[in-house]
């Protein structure tokens, strides 16, 4: 995903759908992320990284969905959220929201309201993805955020309850495996009710983190047709819409 260290750098992220009906696992996905991506609906995620970008022509590429990034911790807003928040709403792409999660900064509820106050909430319009929690390894220390397992499971159960209190979804959470189960102690608290967004560079999705047993959407590649990360959903478009729009 790509994530913009402040200012500069980028980065990944993932996520999945934690409805078993919506799934096709990953030993039923295509033996390429070429393969793949043609085959299910594409999509990528932006960030500050990109700019201003061409919607209409990201559409033509062939994007159905996008996810963006709106905020970091609580002193970070992509200045260009707004206007690619809502150019991709124009072009037709269904889009979303994710928080780039800095656990070591403040807790899980504060950075949710600050997420919620800055573009990270949701409406049933069938057009708008529900709100991303990108928790991943810490690009400016320590990979965990020197926080124990513990505590970093209590942190986003915090962060996920203040987005359910107000949006009435649970976040999708984009990670990786190793990542997760390292710095989650392999929690399987989540899986239950989190769509996963699975970060994995590779020809297939891979393991899965501690708990999914299959991947809502898949980061597969960090540049391609799209504009930023190239992503692919797990299933078929009119199924994608009904994840919009439950």
């Amino acid at each position: 995903m790509a994530h913009v260290l402040q200012p500069t750098r980028r980065r990944a992220r993932l996520l999945s759908v934690a409805v078993a009906s919506l799934a096709i696992t990953g030993s039923t996905l295509a033996t390429s992320s070429e393969a793949v991506a043609a085959a299910k609906p594409r999509g990528h995620d932006v960030s500050s990284h990109q700019g201003k970008i061409n919607w209409p022509q990201a559409k033509k590429n062939g994007a159905r969905f996008v996810y963006i990034k709106a905020t970091e911790a609580t002193n970070y807003r992509n200045p260009y959220f707004a206007s690619q928040y809502n150019g991709s709403y124009k072009a037709g792409i269904l889009r979303g929201a994710y928080h780039f999660a800095l656990p070591n900064k403040s807790s899980g509820k504060t950075q949710a309201q600050y997420f919620l106050q800055h573009g990270g909430g949701w409406s049933a319009d069938g057009k708008t993805l529900p709100p991303a929690l990108d928790i991943e390894h810490n690009p400016y220390g320590a990979n965990c955020y020197g926080l124990s397992t513990g505590s970093m499971v209590s942190w986003i159960k915090s962060f996920s309850d203040e987005i359910k209190r107000v949006t009435k979804r649970r976040p999708v959470i984009y990670t990786s495996a190793k990542w997760w189960n390292t710095c989650t102690g392999r929690s399987s608290a989540f899986a239950k009710e989190h769509p996963l967004w699975l970060a994995n560079w590779a020809s297939t999705p891979g393991p899965m983190p501690a708990g999914w047993s299959f991947q809502t959407f898949w980061q597969h590649a960090t540049k391609g047709s799209l504009p930023g990360d190239q992503n692919v959903f797990n299933g078929a478009m009119s199924q994608l819409q009904r994840f919009a729009s439950r």
